[in-house]
């Protein structure tokens, strides 16, 4: 017997009813025989249903979703940095030098005072020139919110002066101390966070377009190409990564401004980064390119470019899904590290790398251990974006 096998007779057909049946007709179901006749309307509904069956398999992964959730929160304080931060990235508190943190009350002598924070008071040893420092409780600063404080350029564009807290009128709101000039950890790390939260983003997508776009060509085409390629990765990957990278910041020029060494540094992650995604994209496309279904699209006349990006590329989603999560910690380390050997990001620009900088002295992390303060961040947010990594592998995967 031979033809097509026969649809069902109402396969297609929208339900009785008339107008009120509209939305169905365009995601009808279809013969799958008839897969030429797929319109793209129906084509978008079919690729919006995989996301959401991703989205299911990912809600059942709860420490995935907690991470995510803890992410998203991060990246939003990232924006809102200077509305989130009690001082400006500058001021000096020239009488609290290296004061340590401030801890936040509700209760004061039995009753309820509400959020406040104890004075400070120090004494300099004219030895030593080291100051000690006492917590008075008799100085009661009450914390306030949503307040008028220091004003500042919001992103650089808008002036402003609302903050979401502030110090009491001439006190001091100190939550993870200052350093050495009398800055505010807490509002210097916060500001930071933007730089450091948004490099591995950066990176990684420079990252992605070699790695995908080299490794596709290489695993689609082979032959001359592929040797080529592979020889490229190997003499980049015969470099050790950490001297590689203090080389080529070093090789910046020292009249750039700021945000020219940050898109320098950024620059420099991704064009290192992109030698094991470029292996791993050609190994897979070797393998899916025999596939049945990647021939039948050659024969049907579809492009080397819509074959690699619509049907190739898909079949390991989870694979680029957990190599971007991976990456984009490794940035983020990447840049903490240069920065903190001062070859990356250097003042006035402020990451947690710049931040951590300040603390390469030993007998300055044993006399003020806050200084150490903004690798805790940094941790955090390598251990979330492993974490959602797994997750989203889980969900991307077809066989689980």
């Amino acid at each position: 017997m031979t033809g097509r096998a026969a649809s069902p007779p109402n396969a297609g057909k929208p339900p009785p009813g008339g107008p009120a049946n509209e939305r169905f007709v365009s995601e009808a179901p279809f013969d799958p025989l008839s897969i030429e006749a797929l319109t793209p309307e129906q084509e978008r509904y079919y690729l919006a249903g995989q996301w959401k069956l991703m989205w299911w398999k990912l809600r059942r992964h709860r420490i995935a979703v907690f991470c995510g959730g803890l992410l998203a929160f991060m990246y939003l304080c990232a924006m809102l940095a200077e509305l989130l931060a009690p001082y400006n990235l500058a001021t000096r508190h020239t009488g609290h030098i290296y004061a340590p943190p401030q801890a936040v009350r509700l209760f004061h002598a039995g009753r309820f005072v509400g959020p406040f924070v104890y004075g400070l008071t120090y004494k300099l040893d004219r030895n030593t020139l080291q100051r000690t420092y006492t917590v008075d409780r008799s100085k009661i600063h009450r914390i306030r919110f949503l307040c008028r404080g220091e004003p500042y350029r919001f992103w650089g564009l808008i002036e402003m002066d609302v903050r979401l807290f502030c110090p009491a009128k001439g006190g001091t709101l100190f939550l993870l101390g200052t350093d050495r000039m009398g800055r505010d950890m807490f509002s210097r790390l916060a500001i930071g966070s933007r730089i450091s939260l948004t490099i591995g983003f950066v990176g990684v997508a420079i990252s992605f377009l070699l790695g995908i776009g080299i490794g596709g060509l290489a695993g689609y085409y082979g032959g001359w190409i592929d040797s080529v390629v592979q020889r490229i990765i190997e003499v980049l990957r015969s470099f050790p990564v950490l001297p590689l990278w203090m080389a080529l910041s070093a090789a910046l020029p020292v009249t750039w401004s700021p945000l020219w060494i940050y898109f320098g540094i950024t620059l420099i992650l991704g064009l290192l980064d992109w030698t094991g995604l470029a292996r791993a994209v050609r190994s897979k496309l070797f393998a899916l390119r025999e596939e049945d279904f990647a021939t039948a699209a050659q024969l049907m006349g579809a492009s080397p470019r819509r074959i690699i990006g619509r049907h190739l590329l898909p079949s390991f989603t989870s694979h680029l899904i957990a190599s971007a999560t991976l990456s984009i910690p490794a940035m983020i380390l990447g840049e903490t590290a240069l920065s903190f050997l001062g070859l990356g990001l250097k003042p006035p620009i402020v990451s947690w790398g710049v931040l951590l900088s300040e603390a390469q002295n030993i007998n300055v992390v044993a006399l003020y251990p806050w200084l150490m303060l903004p690798v805790v961040p940094v941790i955090v947010t390598v251990l979330t974006f492993n974490f959602l990594g797994d997750g989203l592998r889980d969900a991307a995967d077809p066989y689980k």
